[in-house]
């Protein structure tokens, strides 16, 4: 990622607290290990560091989306970690996998069968893992299907089966009833492999109980600060911050209006702060007029539309020495809580870290060594 040492907007990754919320979810568990999810770019924070954090605190296995964030993921960690590949295998792809030490995910008969060719050309038995759906109707083998591979075992030749694994479905609500189905269906397609290990948690179903528990978690959301339980206080701690500097402040009086397609009008005189963060920087525009920022303490509102590099928010309230070009303002983190500005833009908190832009200046601090860059 390029250097962004003159943006008037910063991104902090408190290191520290990502090492926190992985012992905090390790402390929790009750199965061999907790493995981490860091596809997406770790999540928006930045993979590089991010796994070099967790593999310090002593996390071997990892799960990525596609192939490209595996052999990513492989070059930063070096030999050794399990890699898991959530998409799975094509057939074109199986040298790539091999040459990289990678395991597919195994999500239905047919990538189950290629990888079973790729074993027998290589004359290796070859490590993955197995995905059944229990209910989450999207990846995974349908019930349908591991009927067939449970009558046709020999379709596994020469795959060493390291997890079988599937996804809850709605593990982010504590008491939905799915939670309890998925997992007595999954409970009894485990039985059917006693010598492989299960995986079934994500931070959620760690924090559900230790009966969703198994063997390896593969932690995602919660590790980078969100919320896993938004019913609950969240108990992990804050990783990211985002700030920006006001560019420039207009006193406008009414009936004056705000951005593009005139969509705020004041109703009286107002000042307004125009800050250089907008949806080219992963600000969700749907934001407009519903979202809000924190200057000094005081939240103040989103004026108008969201353009593609900056915002306008009426900072009225602020004292005027606080709401001045360079002053700074929080957007993310801090006292905005990223699930609450997600639901303002009808999103979800993922969506506000995965899409976070690479305009920022990125800064990286460790508070347990006061270390940053």
């Amino acid at each position: 990622m390029k250097s962004r040492d003159y943006s008037n907007a910063t991104l902090t990754i408190d290191l520290s607290a990502l090492a926190a919320n992985y012992r905090l979810l390790v402390d929790k568990f009750v199965g061999r290990h907790v493995g981490v999810a860091v596809k997406a770019d770790a999540y928006g924070i930045g993979v590089e560091r991010a796994a070099q954090t967790f593999f310090a605190e002593g996390c071997r296995t990892f799960f990525v989306a596609n192939l490209d964030e595996g052999v990513e993921l492989r070059g930063i960690l070096g030999p050794g970690p399990e890699i898991y590949i959530f998409e799975g295998i094509s057939a074109d792809r199986g040298g790539v996998f091999t040459a990289n030490d990678l395991r597919p995910v195994l999500n239905h008969l047919g990538q189950i069968a290629t990888w079973a060719e790729h074993a027998a050309a290589t004359s290796n038995p070859l490590a993955a893992a197995l995905h059944v759906d229990t209910g989450m109707s999207r990846l995974g083998l349908p019930g349908q299907e591991l009927d067939i591979l449970l009558a046709e075992p020999e379709r596994l030749a020469g795959i060493d089966l390291k997890l079988v694994m599937s996804h809850l479905v709605c593990g982010d609500e504590i008491d939905n009833p799915s939670n309890n189905n998925q997992l007595r269906a999954f409970s009894q397609i485990r039985n059917h492999f006693p010598d492989v290990e299960a995986s079934f948690a994500n931070g959620a179903g760690i924090l559900q109980g230790p009966e969703y528990h198994f063997d390896v978690a593969r932690a995602g959301l919660a590790l980078y600060g969100g919320n896993p339980m938004p019913s609950l206080p969240n108990q992990m701690s804050e990783v990211i911050q985002i700030k920006a500097k006001i560019a420039q402040v207009r006193e406008i009086d009414s009936p004056q209006t705000v951005g593009y397609g005139a969509t705020h009008r004041a109703i009286g005189p107002a000042r307004i702060a125009t800050v250089p963060v907008g949806y080219a920087d992963g600000y969700p525009r749907s934001l407009g007029n519903t979202g809000f920022a924190v200057i000094d303490g005081v939240r103040v509102p989103v004026a108008g539309r969201v353009s593609m590099d900056m915002i306008t928010l009426d900072v009225t309230a602020v004292a005027p020495e606080k709401a001045a070009p360079g002053c700074e303002v929080e957007l993310l983190g801090g006292g905005v809580s990223p699930v609450e500005l997600a639901r303002a833009a009808g999103t979800v908190d993922y969506e506000l870290l995965t899409r976070i832009g690479s305009r920022y200046h990125r800064r990286y601090v460790d508070t347990t060594s006061s270390g940053n860059s």
